[in-house]
């Protein structure tokens, strides 16, 4: 729960948050920063993320101003909580890497999983923090959907 304001904010306002972070670089880094120091690997064991990386994705945010349309997808996903989606025949991939928990019985209830990999390193930030490992799952998932004619 100790990030849940970050869900509660987005989930219900999106847009008021927006504003604040497409106005302020530093109200936009600080935003992110607090996830991103929240996933220290000395108390969450996950992989460190690069100062330059972090900067980078900060300053992508703040100069395409989408702060709005990221969070947009808690407010989304609240709205359909509780819905019981039809299950989906799409071959579905989950990479669960170390600080993340999806829950395989819950993933499983909708989606079509054909491919499911537990990882020990990585975190939240998967791409910046074990981009490597991310890569090579998402070939692996893919080589497995292709039809050879």
């Amino acid at each position: 729960m100790a990030r849940a304001g970050y869900a509660a904010e987005m989930g219900t306002r999106p847009q008021t948050i927006a504003y604040a972070l497409n106005d302020s670089p530093v109200g936009q880094l600080a935003w992110n920063l607090e996830w991103f120091v929240d996933y220290d690997p000395t108390t969450t064991k996950q992989t460190p993320i690069d100062t330059d990386a972090i900067l980078t994705n900060v300053t992508i945010f703040w100069l395409t101003q989408t702060a709005g349309s990221a969070a947009r997808i808690y407010l989304e996903a609240g709205e359909a909580w509780g819905e019981r989606p039809d299950p989906s025949p799409v071959p579905t991939g989950v990479a669960n890497f170390q600080g993340d928990g999806p829950i395989r019985a819950l993933v499983e209830r909708s989606n079509n999983v054909t491919h499911w990999t537990e990882y020990d390193r990585g975190g939240h930030f998967a791409s910046l923090q074990a981009p490597d490992l991310l890569v090579d799952d998402v070939r692996t998932f893919f080589r497995g959907l292709r039809v050879v004619s």
